[in-house]
């Protein structure tokens, strides 16, 4: 296998230093037109393609971005943040980066549980996804690593943050179901410390109370330590077990969506006939389940790819500015809703409205 050629290699051939080289590579400092003619010609006559340690020589940087989520998020193989990842991944390769993912314990202890990559500072920037430990956040910005939070808002605003517009579709969830003629709306949620999940809960009270319809806790299960469907499952059990007074559940993600799905049929209650429900999110099976699941939908590409573009603007300004961008949102209608509704569903405030029959 022939050799590939290295920055070496371009700096022998042009009679260059290999700092040179690599500022013409990196287009940055000063050199000649004369030079840096020189330089291209070699690495066109060489086919040379820089590593990101050559270009990093001038720009000291690495060339990489870490991407990191808890630990619990990734062990479920979570699609929803599977997706994000994806987003950053398609962003970085235009930008020409490199992503590096790994995952931190819920509980964090900078004594063991610090990624390698920043151990060795190997990344130019960090993109965490979900909730962290706030120590872990802490420990990142005493290292001075330029980071972007994906789905996740500290209180007091220290770092970027791209979020989900979770008001805007709380609100066209619980709004789908009241045109619907639904007026005893249950709620199903988990860890309300999490910012997504509050968020959807107030919005969904707020919802309600706007439509004059009180706020019975009765009918709301919001104390599951997380938002799998065995949390969905069990959010469920809980409001069968207290008489159901409800006709319609809106639940605070997909997942948590489908468990209440599968307990309601296991109960002998049928979808959407006797219970109508949203979830949240649109992961890849909302729209394969039985019946298909009416939800709203998260662009999760594109909050991955607005966090990169966010990060590498920090990287490249060395400014810290803190930024909030909010990716709007889509309701997207199926079966389990679709039986109950009128021939002409309003659009819930500005929120754009995907109705899909099969």
């Amino acid at each position: 296998m022939k050799k590939r050629p290295t920055i070496r290699d371009v700096a022998d051939q042009a009679g260059l230093s290999v700092s040179t080289v690599s500022l013409v590579i990196n287009n940055q400092g000063y050199v000649s037109d004369e030079t840096r003619e020189k330089v291209l010609r070699v690495v066109n006559d060489l086919s040379y393609h820089p590593t990101h340690s050559a270009r990093g020589l001038a720009s000291k940087t690495s060339g990489n971005i870490g991407f990191i989520l808890s630990e619990d998020h990734f062990s479920q193989a979570e699609p929803f943040y599977t997706r994000i990842f994806l987003g950053t991944e398609f962003e970085a390769r235009v930008r020409n980066y490199y992503i590096l993912l790994t995952t931190v314990p819920r509980q964090f202890n900078r004594h063991r549980d610090v990624p390698r990559f920043l151990l060795e500072r190997n990344v130019d920037g960090v993109i965490i996804a979900g909730m962290v430990s706030p120590k872990f956040i802490d420990y990142i910005e005493n290292l001075g690593i330029p980071a972007v939070l994906v789905d996740y808002e500290l209180k007091r605003k220290r770092a970027s943050s791209v979020l989900i517009d979770n008001r805007a579709g709380a609100h066209a969830a619980v709004g789908h179901l009241l045109e619907l003629g639904h007026k005893r709306i249950a709620f199903v949620g988990g860890d309300l410390k999490h910012p997504s999940i509050a968020e959807r809960f107030q919005a969904y009270k707020e919802t309600l109370e706007e439509n004059d319809i009180p706020v019975d806790i009765s009918i709301i299960s919001a104390d599951e330590n997380d938002t799998r469907v065995e949390d969905g499952v069990r959010a469920m059990e809980k409001l069968l077990s207290r008489g159901w007074k409800a006709s319609a559940v809106f639940a605070a993600n997909d997942a948590m969506a489908i468990g209440c799905i599968q307990c309601a049929k296991h109960s002998g209650l049928r979808i959407p006939d006797d219970v109508a429900v949203v979830g949240f999110d649109d992961i890849d099976i909302s729209s394969h389940i039985e019946p298909p699941l009416t939800t709203v939908r998260v662009f999760k590409e594109e909050m991955g790819k607005l966090a990169v573009i966010r990060v590498v603007d920090i990287i490249d300004s060395k400014t810290r500015t803190v930024v909030t961008t909010h990716v709007p949102i889509e309701l997207v209608v199926r079966q389990s809703t679709l039986a109950a509704m009128p021939t002409e569903p309003k659009t819930p405030g500005d929120v754009s409205v995907a109705i899909i029959p099969n």
